[in-house]
């Protein structure tokens, strides 16, 4: 008579089905969040945002608004006051980037463009998305010539939020941002010209610059 296989042998065979079982489920995955234990202000970090000459983070004052941007509060990348973000108003151009993002790098000097000739009318804010290494985002700051302000997400906060879900398909990404506090359109960035981002600012926020 055939003996039943030892127990360490159907455990082990239990468990190759319900990982294949679990390899076959459909649907959404859960967002992939890393904890927010990088930091963003340090003494070093500080002094390359002044050689940069970036600016620092302007908190908003609004309250939170129906299709505005999630309650919550992140930190300014390279030192700064916080910002809640539901409390920003427009125009605003949110522009999604990471210091290991080659169309970030050549996007940026159209941003900073944009910033100094139209600043005054339409704001550039960035935000070091989903990223552990904002001192590398800072260098990449410093080689593009960025100094508009930027936040930072080191610990992928806005993955799970929709105002941001276009960054979950790919880096550099825009979010616009209306004078009410309202999300008024995205795009996918990777823009080379001052030209390309006052049109996107037409479209979007229509204003005409």
């Amino acid at each position: 008579m055939r003996k039943a296989p030892p127990a360490a042998v159907l455990a082990v065979v239990l468990a190759v089905v319900l990982a294949a079982l679990s390899a076959c489920t459909t649907g959404p995955r859960p967002v992939d969040v890393r904890p927010p234990d990088v930091e963003v202000d340090t003494p070093a970090m500080r002094k390359v945002k002044a050689r940069i000459g970036m600016e620092s983070c302007e908190p908003g004052t609004g309250a939170p608004v129906e299709g505005g941007l999630p309650e919550i509060t992140l930190p300014c990348l390279g030192g700064g006051p916080d910002v809640e973000l539901s409390s920003l108003r427009g125009p605003t151009v949110i522009n999604l980037w990471q210091a290991r993002c080659e169309p970030c790098r050549l996007e940026m000097p159209a941003l900073e463009e944009f910033h100094q000739r139209h600043g005054d009318r339409v704001r550039i804010l960035g935000v070091d998305f989903n990223d552990v290494h904002p001192d590398a985002a800072l260098a990449l700051a410093e080689e593009t010539g960025a100094t508009y302000p930027s936040i930072a997400d080191p610990g992928g906060e806005l993955m799970a939020e929709d105002a941001f879900a276009i960054g979950r398909r790919g880096l550099p990404a825009f979010v616009f941002v209306d004078a009410d506090g309202v999300v008024v359109g995205h795009s996918s960035g990777g823009v080379d010209s001052l030209a390309e981002v006052e049109e996107l600012v037409a479209e979007h926020l229509g204003v005409d610059l």
